[in-house]
This record gives structure tokens, sequence and C-alpha cells, in this order.
């Protein structure tokens, strides 16, 4: 134990749960535990007890908890340079900018250029700027869309609970059905800045657009000079079992906004903008102090050479179609099927009792949660065995049958 880490909170969870509620901002309610560490894809809490993450951190923990190529990148990182402004560049945020950009861009052969920022809501936040840069000012959004929390992205969630306290909000935006190909048809016109879709809406339930959706919004766009936007926040950097979930329909964005997975817990973001977009900010449009920052950078570039070095991709795809096929096969009544892409799943229910089950698992020693009612959420670490999952599967039965009351 550092110095440092021999004044951290000891104790019980009801104490150190005390002590959260009177330090913290009552944003996100009363901790269900505290966790005190973390190795691959499990979890301890305070009182030693051990879970199986299944949720990795809201699929930030791309590979797990401590992975060592990680961790070994950022303390040399860290060691050697750990921030300069951006007045400045340094090597690690040059190479990842040029990654970040050759899988975006993939084989169009357009050109690709990031802005870094330290979370996917500021990475949406420089996208809205940037649709703003093309003398336009009307966003369509999707229902059930979620993009952040700050007032830009904010404008562009659907969710009436967590706009209205907060209105008036920027921008003139327009909602239509998810995945509504015609309604989209019918709602842009040329007018309109961006058009600004999830490939999968994590928040939403984990809920997958028909075939062709994305393919379509892209020759909407095309036909309407508006740029298309794709929010990859939760889906992008091997989620889905490709490096970007747009690509299952091989569909090449003018923007494209990364979080979660990227930096494997070390907060880092990024706008990426492909074609005549790229060149839409220019010195003064946009800025921040720690976005790019050196550690930031190799922390992301460490976790994209583990998930290509660890052939994890088509792991991710082998995995998910694992987890779909054992769930189905309990054929249980209070079950009505999986839904998702690669390692971001929705267990659908039959009834509306995910909260129960989130609390339940939780119990059982297993870390998930209920972005819906009738919805268990998973997105686990992409290094996760099917052993592990296995062990989930096994006890959702009993986790099913105790919630249900």
């Amino acid at each position: 134990m550092t110095e440092l880490s021999a004044t951290l909170p000891q104790g019980h969870q009801p104490e150190l749960v005390e002590r959260y509620q009177h330090a913290i901002m009552n944003t996100f309610g009363p901790p269900k535990r505290v966790f005190v560490r973390g190795e691959g894809a499990h979890v301890w809490d305070s009182e030693g007890k051990r879970y199986l993450d299944l949720l990795g951190g809201l699929a930030v923990n791309a590979l797990g908890h401590a992975h060592p190529t990680v961790l070994a990148a950022i303390t040399s990182q860290l060691a050697t340079l750990g921030h300069v402004s951006n007045f400045f560049a340094t090597p690690a945020q040059i190479a990842l900018a040029e990654r970040l950009s050759a899988i975006v861009a993939g084989d169009s052969g357009q050109p690709a250029k990031v802005f870094f920022t330290n979370s996917g809501t500021e990475a949406n936040e420089a996208a809205f700027k940037l649709s703003r840069r093309t003398g336009r000012t009307r966003i369509i959004s999707m229902e059930g869309a979620f993009h952040g929390r700050s007032m830009g992205a904010l404008a562009l969630t659907h969710n009436p609970k967590y706009r209205e306290p907060f209105e008036p909000l920027p921008g003139e935006v327009t909602f239509v059905p998810y995945g509504d190909a015609e309604a989209l048809a019918a709602a842009i016109d040329d007018t309109v800045a961006a058009v600004v879709i999830e490939p999968i809406q994590g928040e939403n339930g984990v809920v997958v657009p028909p075939d062709g959706y994305l393919r379509r919004a892209r020759e909407l766009t095309r036909e309407h000079g508006s740029l298309l936007w794709f929010d990859e926040v939760q889906t992008g950097i091997g989620r889905t079992g490709h490096w970007l979930a747009s690509q299952h329909e091989g569909v090449v964005a003018d923007v494209v906004t990364l979080a979660k997975g990227l930096g494997n817990g070390f907060p880092i973001g990024a706008c990426v903008a492909t074609g005549a977009a790229a060149e839409l900010l220019q010195p003064g449009s946009h800025g921040t102090t720690f976005g790019g920052n050196p550690v930031a950078a190799i922390a992301g570039l460490a976790v994209l050479q583990v998930i290509e070095r660890d052939e994890l991709l088509a792991s991710v795809r082998r995995l998910g179609d694992h987890l779909e096929q054992r769930v189905d096969e309990l054929d249980h009544p209070l079950v009505a099927g999986v839904r998702g892409r690669g390692l971001l799943r929705g267990i659908e229910l039959t009834a509306e009792i995910a909260p129960a089950c989130y609390e339940t698992a939780l119990e059982a020693g297993f870390v998930i949660n209920a972005p819906r009612p009738n919805v268990l959420r998973l997105a686990p670490p992409l290094n996760l065995t099917a052993e592990q999952l296995d062990s989930f599967v096994d006890a959702l039965p009993a986790i099913l049958e105790r919630s249900r009351g």
C-alpha cells in the first residue's frame, strides 16, 4: 500500500456509501457497491466480494481491468511526458489520429482528420459545432437517441425526462423514428446540416435498425448535401465485432464520434471527419486543454494494438453468437430473445423485471444493467472467455426467478 492509498476511505459498504452521499452531488443516486480493485473481467468490492463485470464500465473497459499492455503504455508515457498544450504536438497524438483516420475512412479513399476530446459527450459537442460550419442549422436525430448530457448533446437526445428540465436547448432538432427510412426521407431536405444516428441504440435497450437502414441514410444525406454523423461512442472500437458498428453495412460517414472503449478507462474521445467535412473546423473554431494529451493517446494506441494483436474482432463475433445461442437454449418463459451484435447485447424479457434482475445479479456476483424495464444490457470486456459468459447464462434462470418475486 502506498502512502497515498493509505489515506483513502476504508470501511464497510454502508459507511462508504454514507460518506459518498455527503461528499458527491446526487446525480447518480446512492452507489450500489464501492469497488476497490479490478483484474481482467473481475472487480472486488470493499468487503472482498468478487464480481464478473459484464458491463465493462458501460462499454469502457474494452480489455478489462488493469490490462498489462495498457498499464505499461500509460506508465511509460506518464514517466516520459504527461501533458503539453495543443500549441504543441506529440508522437502518440499523431499516431493515434492516423490510426483512427484509417479506421473511419476504410477503403473509401477519402482523407480523414481527428479532433481529440476527453469523452463521448465532448466528441458529440465537437461534431455539433462542426455541423454548424456547413452554414446550415437543422439537425435530424432519432427517437430513442442518447448522445450525452451537455447542453448540445442533450439537444440531440430524445428522452423528455433528460431534456425538459433544461430547455430551451440549442439547435433546430427534428426527431424521427429510429430505423424508419421512409420517415427519414420525409424529414430530410436541403436545410438539414446533419443526420445523427447511433448504429445500435445502446441506452434505448440495444436496438438494432433494419438491414440497409444505414446505407439508405447515406444515400439520403448525399442527395441533400447533409452530413451523415454516426455516434459510435458505445458501438465503436470493436464492441460489435468490427472496428465500427457501421462497418457491418460498409457505410462511411462524414463524421464519426468515438470514446468509451478507446482508452480502456483512461478518459479519451474523438470526433473524426472524412472528406470535405474534415476541413470544416479551422483555427479558433474549437479547442480543448486535455484532449489528445500523450497519456490518453498512448492508451488508445495500446487498446487498438491489443485488439489487433489478439484478433479480438473475430473473437467478439464468436462470443456474441455463443451468448445468443446459450440464452436461446434456456427456452425460459421470461426471456423473449437476445438482440444486438458482438458483445453489445440486450436480453429482452417478457416482464418488466429488469431493474430487479440487476439487483439480483449483483447479489449473485454479476455486474449488468437495465437500460429499459424489460431489457438487460451486457457490454463486457472484449477479451472475456466463453466460460465466463457461460457462468452468467447458467445463473440467469435463478436470477430471473428470484427477480419475478
